[in-house]
């Protein structure tokens, strides 16, 4: 566990930046010199939740940014704000890379959306990353087996839910967004987010940039069209395929997002480059990298070492 004292250390290493990429502005988080590590946040999220794994990976000599993503301020409001497909968030992902000079030396780090992304981005632009480390959303094939089971479905009330697009607004923000904290609360079991609802609250207070982090939800859930064929198929052009590149794979136990079976967590080596590794965590939910951030951070490290 982490204390305080820790937390304000890390903090203080964390600069702030921005750069232009997909027809937008994005402000970022920073710390370190070398090559790019890219680290890609989702929803309900913040790039601070990169804020123990930044100085990690600048002290492992990387120039490691994580952006506040499409929607969240302060990055700059798209001109189509009600509907990310995740096309987008893949050809974000390559602009961003381009922009902050990704090459083979690079690393890609995504969770949740942001993890979506990358399974697309890696593929279609194998020149801008050598690695990367993916958590808690596998590939699209695997992905798409749980979506219709009974558990997942309960897990993923808010594909549905989000769709009340005349009410959802006001019932997140009710109560000084307590909606979100219990997310985090079902996905992290055990875990208390009050460090992390500041930097969200901030980053979805204003109705605009809520509306375009949830659309999102909008852009892939469409009651009527979620699950049909010609959804898959689109979502298959997106996100669809394999990365040639080594992915570390880590997803926990307890994720009360989505969740995987031990031997789908063994086959997303199969959808990655040589020495690829995939590791189911016990005891940890979505937010792994705020819940236990020394182990994570050194199962990365240690990983990037055997890799480099």
């Amino acid at each position: 566990m982490t204390n305080d004292h820790d937390e304000e250390v890390e903090m203080s290493e964390l600069g702030r930046g921005r750069v232009a990429a997909n027809g937008i502005t994005f402000e970022y988080l920073e710390a370190g010199e070398g090559p790019l590590a890219l680290c890609m946040h989702g929803f309900p999220d913040s790039p601070f939740t990169y804020r123990y794994l930044l100085p990690e990976l600048a002290r492992a000599g990387f120039h490691a940014v994580a952006p506040f993503v499409r929607g969240f301020a302060p990055t700059e409001l798209p001109p189509l704000r009600y509907n990310v497909h995740t096309s987008v968030m893949v050809a974000d992902q390559i602009a961003l890379a381009r922009a902050l000079g990704g090459d083979s030396d690079a690393l890609l780090v995504a969770h949740d959306w942001g993890a979506v992304g990358a399974w697309g981005a890696l593929g279609r632009a194998p020149e801008l990353w050598g690695r990367a480390v993916i958590i808690n959303i596998p590939p699209f094939d695997i992905f798409g087996e749980n979506l219709g089971t009974y558990s997942q479905i309960k897990k993923s009330f808010y594909f549905w839910y989000f769709q009340m697009q005349r009410v959802i607004e006001d019932r997140i923000r009710q109560d000084d967004f307590q909606f979100i904290q219990d997310i985090w609360g079902d996905w992290s079991p055990g875990y208390r987010a009050d460090d992390d609802m500041v930097h969200i609250r901030e980053a979805l207070r204003d109705p605009d940039h809520l509306r375009a982090a949830l659309g999102y939800y909008w852009g892939q859930f469409d009651p009527t069209r979620f699950g049909s064929p010609e959804w898959a198929a689109e979502q298959e052009s997106a996100w669809g395929g394999s990365a040639p590149q080594p992915v570390l794979y880590l997803h926990g136990t307890n994720d009360g997002c989505h969740g995987v079976t031990k031997e789908q967590v063994e086959r997303v080596k199969g959808y990655a480059g040589t020495d690829s590794d995939a590791e189911l965590i016990e005891g940890v939910g979505h937010f792994m990298l705020v819940e236990r951030p020394e182990e994570i951070n050194k199962r990365i490290t240690d990983w990037l070492a055997r890799t480099s």
